[in-house]
């Protein structure tokens, strides 16, 4: 095989290699051999039909597979030989259509990984915010899972619904011409005045009825609401209320705890006061790793490959596109994402630099992720099929190196992020819940410049929040632990009933965007789909 470089430019390179047709034969005649055993033919016992026959029948297919083992045997010595680090898969091309007997030219292109300085570690200083889990947190949690458990009391004839009361409803929905629209009937839907459960305006106007009455009632769908044919639009509703209902107390005692399955309150404060702390230690968690990320990507600025650059700005793209679809005016959302484009390439070069930083970091160091790991993820991961498939994703994740180092990268950063705070000089500053969660949502806190100079104060915070957003798919790893029984999570139930048109949108609140998360590789083959 013969090597010639045409490209040495940055991180681009380009090469010409020659695969000799002797080389070509040479590999047909492996793939005649291997393949005798099985090839049948009248007039020939089982693995006995001649080799030149073999190529006769299968000439054109056993020349394009040695062509293809010519080719990857070809690039992978082209890597070894040049010592090259390709940061994605090379692009290969024939020069010419092939043909039997001819060499093989390819023309190869690639981009290599940059020779990454040796991060400066020695000097990194975060602070770390604590917020100390007090009784009246606990307290609060307590408060929550009472309420949850409200008993309901029946109520005399003639007792007016007030705030705080449940109602149990008929209703039939009516666009503002008078016509019933789909989803829009129901019975016996149970709307506790107050909650905020409903579409606004909904409750309020049930405050006053009584059991039997008759009432038609005015509303304006919310504009983000999930039926488009309804967002932003007025109706009516015609009630029918059925029964009301007081709440009776629930008490905060042993019964509360036996309820939901333990032994009792003081077991239910324990698993809070757990769940509590391992909530803020979260917060102080992603507030501390976005400073330390902060202070990498200030201190360090090289070259990164462009084609990294290209794959993580298209992750961050198409989430931005897809949650787009679901603002009120997806039009607009569009509009302005393409006027702040440079700024989510920005975000998304950051990203793959701080990748690298990581990576170098964690290898310098000796950090890895130990076999026992690998396999608790591959396993964790595999929860997500069916039971079918949960084999088959694990054979598609220990054939694929892509998709293992996909699924091994969130737990390595986290590694070597919990390296990098052994080495920092960490100081301690006690502060409240909602200093914390303010100093995470804050300008600062939603910067995404490389540089010190590159946080844009000036932008709006919405803005930021949007950018701060777009990072959150670097975050890959969509795997979830089985807790452990000391980590049982303490649910109270929710029997409500789900009524169709007047439910309102549930607001959902992202969890803080961990800043500038390492670019991960597409994973090459289809994995199974999830059930």
């Amino acid at each position: 095989m013969q090597t010639v470089e045409t490209l040495n430019e940055g991180l681009k390179r380009a090469y010409t290699l020659t695969i000799t047709a002797k080389e070509i034969d040479a590999k047909v005649e492996a793939e005649v051999r291997k393949v005798a055993p099985q090839i049948k033919m009248p007039g020939f016992r089982p693995g006995k039909v001649p080799a030149n026959l073999i190529r006769k029948m299968h000439g054109p297919a056993l020349t394009q597979d040695a062509l293809n083992t010519a080719i990857q045997d070809g690039i992978q010595q082209l890597i070894a030989s040049n010592q090259l680090r390709p940061a994605m898969q090379p692009s290969v091309s024939l020069e010419n259509e092939y043909e039997a007997g001819q060499d093989a030219e390819l023309k190869v292109e690639l981009e290599i990984l940059p020779d990454v300085p040796t991060p400066a570690i020695d000097k990194l200083k975060l602070e770390r915010l604590t917020v100390p889990t007090d009784d009246a947190a606990i307290q609060a949690q307590l408060q929550k899972f009472a309420d949850q458990q409200k008993s309901w009391n029946d109520t005399k004839d003639g007792y007016k619904a007030k705030q705080g009361d449940l109602v149990t409803v008929d209703f039939v929905g009516k666009t503002a011409d008078g016509v019933a629209f789909d989803g829009g009937t129901g019975t016996d839907m149970a709307v506790e005045i107050g909650s905020g459960r409903l579409i606004p305006g909904f409750e309020d106007q049930v405050v006053g009825m009584k059991a039997g009455d008759e009432k038609q009632i005015n509303v304006t769908f919310p504009d983000d609401y999930q039926a488009e044919n309804l967002a932003g639009k007025p109706a009516t509703f015609d009630l029918v209320a059925k029964s009301v209902k007081t709440a009776g107390e629930t008490k905060i005692d042993d019964t509360l705890a036996t309820s939901l399955g333990l032994k009792d309150l003081a077991q239910l404060k324990e698993l809070l006061q757990g769940q509590v702390e391992q909530e803020l230690n979260g917060l102080t968690r992603t507030h501390m790793k976005r400073k330390l990320l902060d202070q990498l990507a200030a201190g360090h600025d090289f070259d990164v490959p462009p084609s990294m650059v290209e794959a993580e700005f298209a992750q961050i793209w198409e989430q931005l596109k897809h949650e787009a679809t679901h603002e009120p005016d997806p039009e607009a959302a569009l509009v302005e994402m393409e006027s702040e484009k440079d700024d989510y390439r920005a975000i998304a070069e950051r990203r793959v630099r701080l990748g690298l930083l990581l990576s170098e970091i964690g290898q310098a160091n000796g950090v890895e992720v130990t076999s026992q790991e690998m396999n608790r993820l591959i396993a964790q991961a595999a929860q997500q099929y069916g039971q079918e498939d949960q084999q088959r994703f694990i054979q598609y994740i220990q054939q694929e190196p892509m998709a293992a180092a996909q699924l091994r990268a969130p737990l390595y950063e986290d590694k070597v992020v919990d390296f990098l705070f052994s080495t920092a000089t960490i100081s301690d500053r006690e502060v409240t819940r909602e200093e914390l969660e303010e100093a995470i949502e804050s300008e600062d806190g939603f910067s995404t410049g490389t540089h010190s100079h590159d946080h844009d104060n000036h932008k709006p915070k919405a803005a930021k929040k949007a950018k701060a957003k777009a990072e959150e798919p670097a975050k890959k790893a969509a795997t979830k632990a089985a807790p452990s029984k000391a980590d049982k999570k303490v649910e109270a139930p929710k029997d409500e009933p789900k009524p169709a048109a007047p439910v309102k949108k549930a607001a959902t609140k992202a969890a803080p965007a961990a800043k500038a998360e390492p670019a991960k590789k597409p994973a090459a083959k289809k994995a199974p789909a999830k059930k």
